[in-house]
């Protein structure tokens, strides 16, 4: 296909017009990223969103991979001296990656097969009589005793028969067309089998697979995962099953062309031959391929979709906060961090088995908390958390007492990557001169004040939001999880003034290398008093301030855009606008109402005219105006806040109470409700109506009401059911 071939197909595909997609590729393959076209060329991508130009993306890729593969192969098989016209036009009208393979296999090379042996033996010409079906008289054996060859190692008719018929089940293999009808058979009736190795004695995760039957096509994707990790780890044994009778009738259909040939009961033995030797095999690989990889493409978009939702959950401003680390030999650690996540000071404490110093770490929280004024503390939910949210909740209570005013709570903090965090290059140069426990901690603790400036330092896959995240396509699972740290952070936005390297590195246009550079700006020249300063740090042109300008803030600028969403490329055509409807910039914050009634009714066609933008920037800019430096996590619920505990025998059935969506997978949500082990709240008891999907019902940082439905002490299990 030509540029404009695949621009067309793409836009087909995704009904799209096929201006919007010669517009996105042209961008993208200038350098331009997904959230700068999504937001700041709006005009030109005809509206398109980050998803929109993401799968324009992605099916830009596939489509020029797919062409690069039909040159190779083209090349292959002309080198052979076999492209006929009909050949070269089936491989270059390819769409799909299995049929580009099925017509390339009897041309790609192999390592030498009984066919081939058969064709050394000079029994292709009986093959090809075989297969021609012409001959609809006489015994079949006459034919191939011609064949016979002593000196070739075909001493009988039977020999030279069973040679031709080696060839002519490789032919059969070879065929598209029977490929293609075995494909649509193993899609439509194959059925997955799983059963229980016998040398497995112990207990494992996979009792619901140990005799399992479902069709291929109504696998669930967790269902798909869980056998191939099973049978990866030798607990299960897996096929696929076929009604072979049926299967090898529809291959008859596709290559017995004359019933009155003599051959055809010895094609016949070709085509069960070629079935059961060569396509099954071939097949059932391609299907367990190909469920894989609906199964990894599914898994990768929870994935995503978990990790967005906890990306993004609203800060907890002008909070000082005390991090715990929990833990029982070695000890918990303690670390301040300021309202702006700076450290201030930290310690260790012993107040879990088997020292039990609890008098001695009360001692140090109430000095640390007197000292830096800390109204929040954050407990890390790992090895001994639910003892230290005891001692914390009981030191609550009793402080309360000298000091009944005071706001101070606690919470359990999700530590999920914390302690990959504290090992890192990044950790490390923060702090140098601290151990990584206390890395870790302070990671617990920040997040709790920005989970999205904090939650960046740390590999997605670290974080715990994912489901059999291991076993997924790593490649596809990166490439998703870096767009989604790159949508958030850039949906968001940085503070230029005090964001660290690693959450710059994700804004729009920057690199790593230009991050760590522009860090280094800040400590020796001082803060950015605008955005067009970021133009003197070395490897920041025109293009990557284009790119990344719009994404940065800076509160304390000169100019009150700077603060804003609103690109510099657009500061001319916003003091238009600002002049037009008496508004004055350097008071923007004290006039958001009035703003917003100046601007409420006006006719954008006409106005966008006025001042040479098009609808959507000018829908930008009036966005911005009427909410100078918006964090658009600010609308959310905040984190629920405890200053008591409650134990699992605390609990009731039918007792009602608020949690937190921890992680949502296919079989629904688990949830922190205060206890040590979260609840499960399952996708059959989100609603009164079949759910498909449970994030349709709930995200990642949900504050859910819930019932608890079920109880189990002995396992720890506890049922939740959503209160509507």
């Amino acid at each position: 296909m030509t540029d404009s071939q695949i621009v067309s197909s793409i836009a087909q595909e995704l009904n799209l017009k096929s201006k919007q997609v010669k517009s996105v590729a042209d961008f993208l393959d200038d350098g331009a990223t997904v959230p700068f076209l999504a937001r700041y060329r709006q005009e030109a991508t005809g509206g398109l969103d980050e998803e929109d130009i993401r799968s324009v993306r992605d099916k830009l890729e596939f489509h020029r991979t797919l062409e690069d593969r039909k040159k190779t192969i083209l090349k292959t098989i002309d080198e052979q001296d076999k492209l006929t016209d009909e050949l070269e036009e089936k491989i270059n009208s390819c769409t799909d990656l299995n049929t580009l393979e099925d017509l390339y296999l009897p041309y790609k090379p192999k390592r030498r097969t009984k066919g081939d042996m058969a064709k050394e033996k000079g029994l292709e010409p009986l093959a090809e009589l075989i297969w021609a079906q012409e001959i609809e008289q006489g015994d079949p054996m006459e034919h191939a005793s011609k064949f016979v060859d002593e000196e070739q190692e075909v001493e009988t008719a039977e020999d030279a028969m069973e040679g031709a018929l080696d060839i002519v089940a490789e032919w059969i293999n070879e065929s598209a067309e029977v490929r293609e009808k075995l494909r649509d058979i193993f899609q439509e009736h194959a059925v997955i089998k799983t059963e229980k190795n016998p040398a497995v004695e112990e207990r494992t995760n996979f009792e619901d697979y140990y005799e399992f039957s479902q069709k291929a096509k109504n696998l669930k994707p967790y269902q798909i995962l869980a056998i191939n990790r099973g049978e990866r780890e030798n607990i299960l044994f897996v096929n696929v099953e076929l009604w072979d009778e049926i299967t090898l009738e529809n291959i008859d259909d596709v290559v017995i062309e004359n019933d009155m040939s003599i051959f055809v009961p010895h094609i016949q033995d070709a085509v069960e031959d070629a079935y059961k030797r060569l396509l099954f095999p071939s097949l059932e690989r391609e299907l367990r391929n190909q469920l894989t990889e609906k199964a990894d493409q599914h898994a990768i978009e929870t994935f995503a979709t978990n990790l967005s939702n906890l990306l993004m959950q609203p800060p907890l401003d002008h909070k000082v906060v005390m991090g715990i680390d929990p833990a029982y030999r070695s000890g918990c650690k303690v670390a301040v961090v300021d309202e702006t996540g700076k450290y201030l000071e930290g310690t260790t404490t012993y107040p879990t088995p088997p020292q039990k110093k609890v008098a001695e770490a009360e001692e140090v929280f109430d000095k640390l908390i007197d000292k830096y004024g800390v109204n929040l503390i954050a407990i890390g939910n790992g090895t001994a958390s639910r003892e230290t949210e005891q001692i914390v909740a009981n030191f609550i209570q009793k402080r309360k007492e000298n000091h009944p005013d005071e706001e101070l709570n606690y919470m359990i903090v999700n530590e999920a990557g914390a302690s990959v965090y504290s090992a890192s290059k990044v950790a490390a140069e923060e702090f140098p001169n601290l151990d990584a426990p206390q890395r870790g901690n302070i990671s617990i603790a920040r997040r709790v004040q920005d989970p999205l400036a904090e939650l960046v330092k740390i590999d997605p896959k670290s974080i715990g939001v994912g489901l059999y995240q291991h076993d997924v396509n790593q490649n596809q699972l990166a490439q998703s999880l870096d767009d989604v740290v790159e949508s958030c952070v850039n949906q968001v936005g940085v503070n230029l003034n005090t964001a660290s390297a690693p959450l710059l590195s994700h804004i729009s246009g920057l690199s790593s290398r230009v991050a760590k550079r522009i860090v280094e700006h800040r400590e020796t020249e001082g803060t950015f008093s605008n955005r067009e300063q970021i133009k003197d740090i070395k490897g920041v042109g025109e293009f990557r301030f284009q790119q990344a300008a719009g994404f940065m803030r800076i509160p304390e600028s000169e100019n009150p855009l700077d603060n804003t969403a609103i690109h510099p490329e657009s500061y001319e055509a916003t003091e238009k606008l600002c002049n037009l409807f008496n508004i004055k910039l350097e008071k923007l914050h004290e006039q958001t109402e009035t703003i917003a009634e100046k601007l409420k009714n006006i006719d954008k066609e006409h106005v966008a005219e006025q001042i040479g933008v098009g609808i959507p920037t000018l829908e930008l800019i009036i966005e911005n105006l009427q909410k100078p430096g918006r964090d658009p996590r600010e609308s959310l619920p905040k984190p629920v806040l405890r200053n008591d505990i409650m134990k699992m025998e605390d609990l009731n059935e039918g007792q009602v109470l608020e949690g937190t969506v921890r992680n949502v997978v296919d079989f629904g949500a688990f949830v922190d409700i205060g206890v040590k082990q979260d609840g499960l709240l399952h996708i059959s008891e989100m609603a009164d109506r079949k759910v498909k999907d449970p994030h349709n019902i709930v995200s990642v940082g949900d504050i859910l009401k819930l019932k608890i439905v079920s109880l189990d002490l002995e396992r720890g299990r506890i049922g939740l059911s959503l209160v509507k």
